[in-house]
């Protein structure tokens, strides 16, 4: 499937660019959002960021027009502020991440992020990673996989699905993504196989997260992102699940109504200074019409804060 970058006119309307400001990428990915982003800067610069060095490269390539307009950084986005300093940035006019998966590393079936296609276990964002899909399956205790089964990916048969796995790799290791669709088949129940949603989605969901480090990592960034910001800077994430979601809500919402002090208190006394303002009521979804285009991006949701 061709990939598509959710939401990028939202994204692009909502940074407010200047054509003069420093902005941040923090998810190059294929390098859509970038592109985006880069054609509308002259003196400006776009700090573009990554750990798939797949990713990186298709991306060098793609924008190699705008020169240096925009510099590329290997790392993880909880890394935010090294990042940053390492490319001389103190603050940002604006940043965005896209917490989705790209269509090539779900389409490319030896990544492992499919549950559609048989392939190793591996599901890492950077490759260099040693930790895979595979080591999880085969080494962590059965309780450890119900807990990431159920905290990541809301699974309610988390407890079954746990323990299959751990008698069936008594018998030899779990090694593919075809095994482990075999197994969350032939622990469900027969009402769970009849539903919409593929059988192995959310297990497939929180096995991602786990080898990556995804809600650690997101919750590093959303704590050091405010503060890289500019006075009017934007803060943009899209998520794809309820659990992302609501991390970037509560973080956005403790920076500005943040204040513990009883209400009928006439002046703050607890220290609270508002660091950031909701730019919207709620969540910007996706159109009608850019679902029927790209239908994984049904379940984006787009958050801005602003810096005050």
């Amino acid at each position: 499937m061709e990939h598509i970058s959710v939401l990028l006119p939202e994204c692009v309307r909502y940074l407010d660019i200047k054509p003069d400001g420093v902005y941040v990428d923090g998810t190059l990915g294929l390098g859509g959002h970038s592109e985006a982003i880069a054609s509308k800067l002259t003196t400006g610069r776009l700090i573009s960021i990554d750990r798939d060095d797949r990713a990186l490269a298709f991306a060098r390539k793609r924008l190699e027009s705008f020169g240096d307009r925009v510099t590329f950084l290997k790392g993880n986005f909880g890394d935010l502020g090294a990042l940053l300093d390492s490319a001389g940035v103190d603050k940002a006019d604006g940043m965005m991440f896209d917490l989705g998966v790209s269509s090539p590393q779900l389409d490319n079936a030896e990544r492992g992020f499919s549950y559609s296609q048989d392939a190793p276990l591996d599901m890492r964002m950077d490759e260099s990673e040693s930790l895979t899909a595979a080591d999880i399956l085969n080494t962590w205790s059965e309780a450890e996989l119900r807990s990431v089964f159920w905290r990541y990916g809301e699974e309610r048969y988390a407890g079954r699905i746990a323990a299959a796995i751990a008698a069936r790799r008594e018998e030899a290791p779990i090694r593919t993504t075809g095994e482990l669709v075999d197994i969350i088949r032939r622990t469900m129940p027969a009402a769970a196989l009849r539903e919409k949603q593929h059988p192995a989605k959310r297990c497939f969901q929180a096995l991602r997260i786990a080898v990556n480090d995804e809600l650690g990592s997101l919750e590093r960034m959303l704590a050091q992102a405010p503060d890289r910001l500019t006075v009017g800077g934007r803060l943009l994430v899209i998520s794809f699940h309820s659990l992302e979601d609501r991390l970037v809500k509560e973080a956005i919402r403790s920076r500005e109504n943040g204040c513990t002090c009883p209400k009928d208190f006439p002046v703050c006394t607890c220290g609270f200074v508002q660091t950031l303002r909701s730019v919207t009521r709620k969540p910007v979804a996706p159109t009608p019409k850019e679902i029927e285009r790209n239908p994984r991006a049904r379940s984006a949701r787009l958050r801005i804060a602003e810096r005050v």
